[in-house]
């Protein structure tokens, strides 16, 4: 038996650098859901409420409970194109006929050739997803939208009529969400800058009688092979990595009508929100994607909060 420790640092992030986008990219293929399978939205901040325990078989069921939530804002999203796929490729992509100015300046498309939903088959595609862009100006954060492929789901004339039906309308969390569903949220997480091996890989702390350094390896490696492999942990770069955190519930929705002012490091929240039990990764403002659960879990689908009014 060998008398080494474990490795530090899981090789199941790496490598551990700065995520390319914002947003991330997301396998629709494996979620499911009626309509529209995610949506963007921004993180407010955090808050406490009083809610009652409904929850069949809880220890604090019919009591009143403090528990965390995070605010999002979800601003409305506006379809910028219909993307139709055939064997896994883009065979075929529509535009919608008038996106916002700001959307222009974001991107510069090269001319597209001009296709109509109406000519569009079911039996032609094996797969629709929307290129949706949020309409973030209306919170006041910023102007620039951010941009996300989107997945649909039903059956592929479901998928078309979904699109076809809000092809230049606005889409709203309310369509989308539900209160009590569960989701994931996919983001980045707070950015750290170049952090030391103790905090970045979770290795101990040498004795304080050590020479050269507590907190580093004791050894970077042998002489042989004369180089230093990609495993030993390492000072650099730690945050703004692309993090999914499951099976969150909603535990309210609705129009922001004035209820969340002068949240620290955010502002007010003007469009829709959400309130989402426990924390979220990232700092205030940073986007994340909405997205119906991967793998839901029993334990936390059965939960039921029923928020007290003050």
């Amino acid at each position: 038996m060998s008398s080494r420790s474990p490795r530090h640092g899981s090789l199941q992030f790496w490598p551990r650098k700065r995520a390319k986008k914002y947003l991330p990219s997301v396998n629709w293929n494996n979620i499911s859901g009626k309509n529209l399978k995610g949506f963007i939205a921004y993180k407010a901040g955090m808050t406490s409420l009083v809610v009652l325990d409904s929850t069949p078989h809880s220890m604090s069921k019919g009591k009143k409970i403090v528990i965390p939530t995070t605010i999002l804002e979800c601003p409305p999203l506006k379809i910028y194109s219909v993307r139709l796929y055939k064997n896994g490729i883009v065979a075929k992509e529509i535009h919608a006929e008038n996106p916002d100015k700001e959307m222009k300046r974001k991107i510069k498309f090269a001319k597209a050739k001009k296709h109509k939903m109406e000519d569009v088959k079911a039996e032609d595609y094996d797969d629709v997803r929307l290129i949706v862009y949020s309409q973030v100006k209306k919170t006041g954060l910023k102007k620039t939208p951010d941009v996300s492929e989107i997945g649909i789901g039903g059956s592929m004339e479901e998928k078309l009529a979904f699109a076809k039906e809000h092809m230049n309308k606005e889409i709203f969390a309310t369509d989308v969400l539900q209160k009590g569903q569960l989701i994931d949220l996919r983001g980045l997480t707070k950015g750290k800058g170049l952090v030391g091996p103790v905090k970045r890989m979770g290795i101990t702390l040498k004795s304080h009688k050590s020479e050269k350094g507590q907190r580093r390896p004791g050894s970077i490696g042998p002489w042989h092979p004369a180089r230093t492999t990609f495993r030993v942990a390492m000072a650099g770069q730690m945050g703004m990595f692309t993090r999914v955190i499951y099976n969150n519930k909603i535990i309210a929705i609705g129009k922001a009508e004035g209820k969340f002012n002068g949240i620290k490091n955010y502002g007010d929240v003007k469009t829709d929100y959400i309130l989402v039990r426990g924390s979220v990764q990232g700092p205030a403002k940073r986007q994340l994607i909405i997205t119906n659960p991967l793998r839901e879990t029993k334990r936390q689908k059965k939960k039921i909060f029923e928020v007290i009014e003050k």
